[in-house]
């Protein structure tokens, strides 16, 4: 069974509070999702909200017939004579969406009038509309209060329009009211009692449920589903396309025309155009949906794809990624080498995750860029022979203050201290090194250039890489330093360059160094 998809992501979707969108942006949207998501319809606007609406829908219609899409191009039409009808026919559409009563209630107390007088109106409008040449369809506002509260008169509604030239009958929860048991027994009645009708079921997420309903709508026999993309929409939104499109697809073995390849890029242009983040954790799109946290199922993935379900990442142009923190085992970090093509020993590997861990423990946010400099930070520690470490330092900086910095170093075996002032905190704390050295008869390189950086793609609040160039007899070396905070970076990568001077020293080539 293949079911239609309609998206209502320009006209319901729009109605997100504070969401405008001009009418380059729903040109360009309209465009990606009928050409490249391969939607079967889409809902553009509001007949005779503004001249900013016109005149998109104008832009958009105009494209539709060129591609043969001009019938798959809808705007949202009301009972008011042939006002919104020629309005909407003057746009360039084809499509009216009808807004109807679905509720006793509703029509009583906001329209004071009778159901025979509405139904009449109704087909008034439907052989005006085919008259003009275009189609329509029926939305029944507030059908899901009318099943509950006044079944019979829904049930008249359906019966003055089921002769009528009507596209589809359009079943909305407008106030998203519905459970998965009520929609199932409401569309099945519809289906069961009006089996030559194409119905929609459109539903709205107040309690959560829209995709829920969906899945129900689709069970009982309905044969078309409204959707958003990223679930726009107002109060708490519509049911979001690519939550839709994974339980019609992989839980009910249904069919539609969506390329599920490029459902992520339309949730980031909509991301982009609405100005309303998506949540990490939403389900597709989300920015974490994708990613294994535990040690633990890294190590299944590697095993048998023991934590793999259907929800593939590729199906959605996505990849899997193995997060980096207090969590991370050695199967994570090998599995984020593997990103990379690095193949490391055991020990090393070991290293690494300690570090990750560490700085997990920091609350520190570690990702895959930032691997490749813990492994040079690491790797190139270890080729040096620590004899000198900074054990303590203290430094404060004070408004229309110097910089201070108080040091303590243990160098060969003995402790020895210095304080100093300087132009900046790491200045100062050269300069209290500065002062210790004196003290020990040691000789300092001439730095000569000082670079601070993060990975690309890495985050500013997990790793600082400061690399510090050195001079010395006419000889220059680099050493690195990796820590979440800046200075402590450069202070990493002085004490590397200290221990790097007692190597040379001691008898080491001196060679153009960077470690």
């Amino acid at each position: 069974m293949r079911i239609e998809i309609m998206d209502t992501t320009l006209r319901d979707g729009e109605q997100t509070q504070g969401v405008s969108y001009s009418p380059f942006e729903k040109l360009h949207l309209a465009k990606f999702l009928l050409k490249d998501l391969r939607i079967d319809r889409i809902e553009v606007a509001s007949a005779r909200v503004s001249k900013g609406e016109f005149e998109a829908i104008r832009q958009i219609t105009e494209w539709a017939a060129r591609h043969d899409f001009h019938r798959k191009v809808e705007v949202l039409g009301f009972i008011d004579g042939e006002t919104s009808l020629n309005w909407i026919r003057d746009a360039g559409a084809r499509v009216i969406n009808l807004l109807c009563k679905g509720s006793l209630r509703h029509l009583e107390k906001q329209l004071r009038k009778t159901p025979e007088t509405h139904a009449a109106e109704i087909r008034d409008i439907i052989r005006k509309t085919v008259d003009s040449g275009m189609d329509i369809n029926i939305y029944l506002e507030d059908w899901s209060n009318g099943m509950i509260h006044s079944e019979d008169y829904v049930f008249f509604m359906i019966d003055s329009l089921r002769d009528e030239p009507v596209k589809r009958i359009m079943l909305p929860d407008t106030l998203g009211i519905l459970n998965p048991d009520q929609t199932y027994s409401f569309c099945k009645k519809m289906v069961d009692t009006y089996p030559s009708i194409h119905f929609d079921f459109h539903p709205h997420n107040d309690y959560d449920l829209a995709v829920a309903n969906i899945f129900s709508a689709v069970k009982a026999g309905i044969k078309g589903v409204h959707t958003t993309i990223n679930g726009m929409g107002e109060r708490a939104g519509n049911a979001p396309l690519s939550s839709v499109i994974g339980i019609l697809h992989d839980q009910l073995g249904t069919k539609t025309g969506i390329n599920e390849m490029e459902i992520t890029k339309a949730s980031r242009i909509v991301e982009t155009f609405s100005g309303i983040r998506v949540p990490p954790n939403k389900p597709v799109v989300g920015e974490n949906v994708f990613t294994q946290t535990s040690g633990v199922h890294a190590d299944g993935d590697s095993k048998d794809n023991l934590y793999f379900n259907n929800l593939l990442p590729e199906r959605f142009g996505r990849k899997r990624k193995y997060a980096l923190g207090k969590q991370s085992g050695k199967a994570t970090i090998k599995k984020n080498l593997e990103e990379f093509g690095l193949a490391l020993s055991a020990e090393s590997i070991d290293k690494i995750t300690r570090r990750v861990i560490e700085l997990g423990d920091k609350k520190e946010s570690v990702t895959t860029e930032d691997l490749p400099f813990i492994i040079s930070d690491i790797l190139g520690t270890e080729q040096i022979t620590y004899r000198i470490f900074i054990r303590n330092y203290a430094l404060s900086l004070s408004y229309g203050l110097k910089p201070f910095a108080s040091v303590k170093m243990e160098i060969d075996g003995q402790v020895h201290e210095g304080t100093s002032s300087g132009d900046g905190q790491y200045d100062a704390f050269m300069n209290a090194v500065r002062l210790i050295y004196q003290k020990v008869g040691k000789e300092l390189p001439v730095l000569t250039d000082y670079q601070v950086s993060i990975p690309p793609g890495g985050k500013t609040d997990a790793l600082v890489e400061t690399i510090i160039s050195w001079k010395h007899q006419e000889k220059e070396f680099r050493t690195k330093g990796l820590d979440v905070d800046q200075t402590e970076s450069a202070i990493k990568a002085t004490e590397k360059m200290l221990n790097l001077m007692e190597n040379l020293n001691n008898g080491t080539e001196f060679k153009t160094i960077s470690v």
